[in-house]
């Protein structure tokens, strides 16, 4: 089941870079894998799939205890100071930088582990007070102050878009993400890299990658519906 999940996944994924005159090695598809078992993760694994999401640090931290197989993890939910300790030599890519205190956090613990740490900034794009993530007038004078930080380096943005009913509402989010990830990659910031552009999840993700989506997190789709705990 989940294997056909998948495959019909890669199948969109395919069609909107076709659509979009882009190449589907420049998207990479991270399988979110939140509230689900190692079991299900096992067998998206056994199809090749080596990018997995993870918002919570302590439910990332149980996967790895049971995985050691060598996984791209992403951390793609809010992150707390007092949690990077728990996750700064562990993942390949955090999501959800969104202020210089938990920038520097990442580069103290990143010091006291020797590693060097990608990670994106998240854009409010759509200005909501619930969720995190910096405004995008705020984007390059923050990108400017981490950028000073040696182990943490800046690869690109990251956005959750407003709740939409159709895929086709979020395309103007989308839209403006692309160009606030152009005007940043414009100012050649010493040490920044603008690479991945992670924007697009189960409702919209063929829509963020017509607008230039480099990164999409898929797990709905791709799992199942959730589980959680009442």
């Amino acid at each position: 089941m989940l294997k056909e999940n998948l495959e019909a996944v890669e199948a969109r994924v395919a069609a909107a870079c076709e659509r979009a005159g882009r190449k589907r090695e420049d998207v990479t598809l991270i399988a979110v894998s939140k509230t689900k078992p190692v079991s299900d993760i096992r067998e998206i694994m056994a199809c090749g799939m080596v990018d997995f999401g993870e918002n919570k640090v302590q439910e990332l931290c149980g996967k790895l205890e049971e995985i050691k197989e060598p996984l791209r993890w992403h951390l793609i939910g809010h992150l707390q100071r007092n949690k990077v300790k728990y996750i700064v030599d562990k993942v390949y890519m955090i999501h959800s930088v969104d202020s210089v205190r938990l920038a520097q956090e990442i580069q103290k613990e990143a010091e006291k582990h020797q590693v060097d740490c990608q990670v994106l900034v998240e854009i409010n794009i759509g200005g909501e007070e619930s969720k995190s993530g910096v405004a995008p007038e705020e984007a390059v004078p923050l990108i400017r102050e981490i950028a000073a930080l040696s182990r943490v380096h800046v690869k690109g943005l990251m956005t959750v878009a407003p709740p939409v009913e159709k895929s086709e509402d979020a395309r103007g989010y989308f839209k403006r993400m692309r160009k606030l990830f152009e005007a940043v990659k414009a100012e050649q910031i010493p040490g920044v890299e603008m690479m991945e552009l992670s924007m697009g999840m189960t409702g919209d993700f063929e829509t963020a990658i017509e607008e230039g989506a480099t990164m999409v997190r898929v797990g709905t789709a791709i799992f199942g519906a959730r589980q959680y705990a009442v």
